[in-house]
């Protein structure tokens, strides 16, 4: 095994900044605290050992030591502004704070709904179009606590928060998601959520007057739907085009309202991908392309590369319209992007095609 230097970006920490805050955002959404890292730490160094064995001499185990207390230093330093910063803005909180579930609205066959609105009765705190809220449920048998992250759904500005949840079952073996399910299943309106306040910076740029390219896959919509409301509610004259693909009409969330938007808006288009389209969905012509989201549609549907482009998905769709992008030459520092499920790089995608 080949082990990277753990100094290669000591001496150089503005060049991970970036990636310190995606991070941190996480860590603070989840309530990470500075005694969390030597528990960490701890089981890193032991993670090392386990791997290079006779390799782990004192030298190597002592470096790894030093560059993790850097590292845990810088995000414990970030993470502190982030959680004064959140707590002392008007409506905000720290930690968990519980929520009502004021209504529950099925979207489709597999993404319902929830509004949340605070049980203190208080004022929420802002958020940013594309960030997130960890929701913490009390799921009753459970021995372990489950917390999941959801992307804000609606506009910021509103009495509630909107998280629109997909339903992941168990497919092929694959366990099915439990808070998911519990959230379908289980929660009512009525009960109660524990949330944290929003995070995360896969924002909208709302200074930037240029055209808006949202491009989303299945429930990934949920951040771009929340940045279509913002646009359309703020700026009536910034160009916006919004992409969704999904496998039919039945998984089609949150259409009537995007749609509404185009109707309402005449800067704004919107463009529907089915990869598997229903008898009905032929019928009514719901959809504008048949099969997946390609290079050749793209520009079909959007004007120019000089625009922002923002996407969520699932990870194989990313990674497609990432290549797609690229190929066509839009610039990277325009295309912004957050991934959908697990942690991964679109890092592979944009050097197979500098390559080709």
């Amino acid at each position: 095994m080949r082990s990277m230097p753990p100094r290669a970006h000591i001496d150089n920490l503005p060049a991970i900044l970036p990636v310190v805050k995606q991070i941190a955002h996480k860590h603070r959404s989840l309530g990470i605290r500075p005694e969390h890292y030597p528990i960490v730490g701890e089981t890193l160094l032991s993670a090392i050992k386990d791997v290079l064995q006779d390799a782990a001499t004192d030298a190597i185990l002592e470096a790894w030591k030093e560059a993790y207390g850097v590292i845990a230093d810088v995000f414990i330093g970030v993470e502190r502004e982030m959680y004064a910063r959140v707590a002392g803005q008007e409506g905000g909180w720290e930690g968990f704070r519980e929520f009502r579930v004021e209504r529950k609205v099925k979207e489709s066959d597999v993404i319902t709904s929830f509004y949340l609105v605070p049980k203190d009765e208080g004022p929420i705190a802002a958020f940013e179009p594309g960030q997130y809220v960890s929701a913490m449920p009390e799921i009753p048998g459970e021995a372990h606590t489950h917390i999941r992250q959801y992307s804000l759904s609606d506009a910021p500005g509103k009495p509630y928060y909107r998280i629109s949840v997909k339903r992941e079952d168990g497919i092929a073996g694959t366990p099915a998601g439990v808070v998911s399910v519990f959230l379908h299943e289980k929660v009512q309106e009525g009960d109660t959520l524990k949330l944290t306040a929003p995070a995360g910076d896969f924002t909208l740029d709302r200074e930037d007057p240029r055209p808006v390219v949202l491009i989303s896959g299945g429930v990934g919509l949920t951040p771009t739907v929340s940045m279509l409301h913002a646009l359309t509610e703020t700026d009536s004259s910034r160009s916006v085009t919004f992409i969704h693909a999904a496998n039919s009409g039945r998984t089609h969330a949150l259409r009537e309202e995007v749609t509404e938007k185009a109707h309402l808006h005449p800067n704004v288009s919107v463009h529907y991908c089915y990869q598997s389209p229903t008898a009905e969905d032929r019928a009514s012509r719901a959809f504008h392309k048949e099969g997946r989201i390609d290079l050749a549609w793209l520009k079909s549907v959007v004007p120019s590369t000089d625009a922002v482009f923002y996407f969520c998905g699932p990870v194989p769709f990313m990674k497609a319209v990432n290549r797609a992008l690229i190929e066509w030459g839009v610039r990277r520092e325009d295309i912004r992007y957050e991934f959908f499920g697990p942690a991964g790089s679109l890092e592979e995608a944009e050097e197979t095609v500098a390559r080709s």
